[in-house]
């Protein structure tokens, strides 16, 4: 259940912090008070969308933050999975700031939205008007039959099964076209691949081209340059090698006289050595390098073909133009044996179709065992309710092919006088006959499910008198075994039968106008269900029937 409820800096609160009871509560109110924004604040604990003009103006974030309890619930499962702290009294805190940036937290954990969305969900149901459109929506329909039927692991099963059969029809959808396209490419690919096949190109090959015709190009220079060196050490004119040669005889001659000259005499042997293996290597590699036109052209030949081919195929390397020729080779080879493909995935896909039909007819005979059951208890509610004649029918029947949901096509048919036509709800019901049908249906599912806290907000619309009544004792029964129920109501006799009630009201400064909530004392709910009856003026008859309304729930 809901324990407490921190706001700040959010709409026309600056802060409110209320401790809420078990059972079933009320919340009343003038118009614009702030119940909406307080409803809002709730909403964004459930992972709805944060939008930066709410933030009180001046403020640099807004808070809200609930305190849950939840040891009751088995909800322990649901934290282990998502490797979430778990505790007996669960805190969801979200935090959205001016620049746009919004956090959310779970027990003081930071956790996405879509996580805090799905444990709000398991916490806290807020009925607001507008989810009485979702009486017409047939996902709402099947929903509430599943939830009745506590079919959730069956529903897991066949949504898995089905998506499994969607994802195998797409992949079978994309081969058969791949199929199609290569067989109409078949011969534009065969004619890449000889083309690249004929080529025969070979891995590494470019590089080794381009250096070689890089040489070739240049023999002559390379050849003059290498003779040259190899006269300048060891030639005819300026030899080096002879006077390094002459050095070395003459510190050599003065070893005998002074010492250092025999570790000259060493370090100049060594020159000498390494210069005379430099001379003979340099004449070698001169007499290798020879100029070679008609190589030369072969090896600009094969290079041009290759950057042909690159610049044909919109590639950079020879590495990329083989990777080419493999996928050519590889796809014309799967042209012959796409047939064989196509039926193995079609084989596939009618496998895993046949599981999600026959998952399919275990929701639907659920689901028909649950209709009867909806239809037989609706029924009883409703005549409760002020509608002795109603009839209530849940319509099913089968789709062509499976959905999300199942094979199953439902419509809820209603019908309030005796001898009125049974037709869709939202066709033939009123705004306060909607009013009844959706609190039954909801007393229903939280009869099925252990939901801690349901907020209604405003469900008695259209509502009055002795139906107002008879809609707080369902609402009462419901707070019973430990669920939390809160109403927002603007009628007195549901008022009158809170456990515990909470006013919202304004207040304004000279500056600026606040919200605040606060639960009220026995005298102040008389006076508050007075101003209920009578409005504005407050008179001693209003006085007594707000105490005869309060009287007679607490007897």
């Amino acid at each position: 259940m809901l324990q407490s409820l921190y706001i700040q800096n959010y709409a026309l609160i600056e802060q409110l912090d209320i401790t809420l009871e078990k059972g079933f509560s009320v919340i009343t109110g003038e118009t614009g008070a702030g119940k909406s924004i307080i409803l809002g604040a709730i909403g964004l604990l459930l992972g709805q969308r944060a939008d930066v003009k709410s933030i009180r103006t001046g403020a640099s974030k807004c808070v809200i933050e609930a305190h849950f309890e939840i040891a009751n619930y088995e909800m322990k499962d649901f934290f282990e999975k998502n490797e979430l702290e778990y505790d007996e009294e669960c805190i969801l805190r979200r935090e959205v700031s001016a620049s746009g940036k919004s956090r959310a937290f779970i027990n003081d954990t930071p956790a996405s939205l879509s996580l805090m969305k799905e444990l709000g969900e398991r916490l806290i149901d807020v009925h607001s008007q507008h989810q009485n459109l979702l009486l017409n929506k047939e996902d709402f329909q099947l929903n509430v039959l599943d939830v009745l039927a506590h079919n959730e692991p069956l529903v897991t099963t066949y949504q898995q099964l089905y998506r499994q059969w969607k994802e195998c029809l797409q992949a079978l959808e994309k081969l058969k076209a791949q199929a199609e396209q290569d067989r109409s490419d078949e011969d534009y690919l065969r004619f890449q691949l000889e083309q690249l096949q004929d080529a025969a190109l070979k891995e590494g090959e470019q590089e080794e081209l381009e250096q070689e015709a890089e040489l070739l190009s240049h023999a002559e220079e390379i050849k003059e340059g290498l003779y040259k060196a190899g006269q300048l050490l060891d030639g005819d004119g300026v030899n080096m090698l002879a006077s390094l040669k002459d050095c070395l005889n003459t510190t050599a001659s003065l070893q005998k006289v002074f010492a250092p000259a025999t570790e000259l005499s060493e370090r100049l042997e060594s020159l000498y050595i390494e210069m005379k293996d430099i001379a003979n290597e340099l004449t070698d590699k001169a007499e290798e390098v020879e100029f070679n036109p008609e190589r030369l052209q072969e090896v600009n030949e094969r290079l041009n073909l290759i950057y042909t081919l690159q610049q044909k195929h919109r590639v950079s390397t020879l590495s990329e133009l083989l990777a080419l020729q493999e996928e050519y080779a590889t796809r014309l080879q799967a042209i012959t044996s796409f047939d064989d493909e196509i039926e193995r995935l079609q084989q596939q896909c009618d496998t895993i179709y046949n599981k999600v039909k026959a998952e399919s007819i275990r929701l639907t005979d659920t689901r028909k065992a649950s209709a009867r059951v909806i239809e037989q208890q609706m029924v009883e509610r409703l005549s409760v309710l002020g509608m002795p004649n109603v009839r209530f029918l849940v319509e099913m029947g089968v789709r062509k092919e499976p959905g999300v949901r199942g094979m199953d096509s439902v419509n809820f048919l209603f019908s309030a006088n005796k001898n009125g036509t049974l037709q869709s709800i939202s066709s033939v019901a009123s705004g306060g006959e909607i009013a009844r049908v959706m609190l039954s249906i909801k007393a229903l599912i939280a009869g099925a499910v252990k939901l801690p806290t349901i907020i209604f907000d405003e469900i008695d619309t259209g509502v009055s008198g002795e139906m107002a009544d008879r809609m707080a004792d369902i609402m009462q029964e419901m707070g019973e075994n430990g669920r939390q129920v809160i109403s927002i109501t603007h009628l007195p006799q549901i008022a009158a039968r809170g456990k515990a009630h909470y006013k919202v009201y304004k207040q304004d400064s000279e500056t600026e106008t606040n919200s605040h909530i606060r639960q009220l004392t026995s005298e102040e709910r008389v006076e508050e269900i007075a101003h209920m009856v009578s409005g504005a003026t407050l008179t001693e008859a209003a006085l007594q029937n707000a105490r005869v309304l309060l009287g007679k729930h607490l007897e």
